[in-house]
Order: C-alpha cells, then sequence, then structure tokens
C-alpha cells in the first residue's frame, strides 16, 4: 500500500491537532497489544494508526472516547469515613479560627490614635522640611 499522508487523514478529522492526538493515542493502543485492523506492511505504529483513521477502519468518535477515559483521573471515595466527623471536624477549624482572629483584633483594639498625633504635633511640616514656608492660617 502507498504511504499514507496527513491529507488523506484530514477528511475523516479536520483538525489536524485533533487528528495528531487520536493517531498517537491509537498508536499506543497498538503498542500495548491491541489488534491492528490493516495490513501492517512493516510499517510503525504511528503510521499504521494513520492508515486505519484514513481507511476508516476505527472510528474518530472511539478514538476520542479512549483518549478522554486515558487522561481522566478517577479519585475514589472512602465510604467508611463518618460524613458527620467530618462536620464536627469543620466546625472544630473555624472555632479556632475564629478564636485566633479575635485575638489578632484585640492587639489593634488596644492602639490609642490620640497618642500618635500628639507625637506629630512637634515635628515640621513637609513643606517647612522642603524650604517652603508653612501656609498662614487664618485667624
Amino acid at each position: 500500500m502507498a504511504r499514507v499522508t496527513v491529507e488523506d487523514c484530514v477528511e475523516k478529522i479536520s483538525n489536524r491537532f485533533e487528528l495528531v492526538m487520536l493517531a498517537a493515542q491509537r498508536a499506543r493502543k497498538i503498542g500495548s497489544g491491541a489488534a491492528v485492523l490493516v495490513e501492517r506492511d512493516n510499517d510503525k505504529n504511528p503510521v499504521v494508526s494513520l492508515r486505519e483513521i484514513a481507511d476508516s477502519r476505527i472510528s474518530p468518535e472511539d478514538l476520542k472516547e479512549e483518549l478522554v477515559k486515558s487522561n481522566q483521573r478517577v479519585l475514589e471515595i472512602d465510604d467508611s469515613a463518618d460524613v458527620i466527623d467530618s462536620i464536627d471536624g469543620e466546625a472544630e477549624w473555624n472555632a479556632i479560627a475564629a478564636q485566633r482572629a479575635a485575638q489578632g483584633m484585640e492587639e489593634f483594639a488596644n492602639i490609642n490614635d490620640d497618642e500618635e498625633e500628639d507625637e506629630l504635633e512637634g515635628e515640621s511640616s513637609l513643606d517647612e522640611l522642603a524650604g517652603g514656608s508653612a501656609p498662614e492660617e487664618p485667624a
């Protein structure tokens, strides 16, 4: 059989990026032992997968499904843990967080703003420091 080209396969799968992803997925399946649907003719797995796509031996929808499944990660949920126990733990953490936040606010509550203003009254203004005179306040 003549060499397969990307143009032969673009008729089946119009997006070239998608074509490459699906052909690579099929080549990996062939490499792991899947049955070859066309004559191999001493071709490598990527060429065989492109030939299968060009000859419509394999459905692009099936390849898409396999690709999605191969990239999915399934997290197993431990059903032995009681949901109520985890909620109690969350309540404890929320209580600790609220207590710490309240302690932090107490530190700021003790600051006396009047003391800072008294300290600043004796200092020069920015205009005086820059060499200009401070504007006179009307009497």
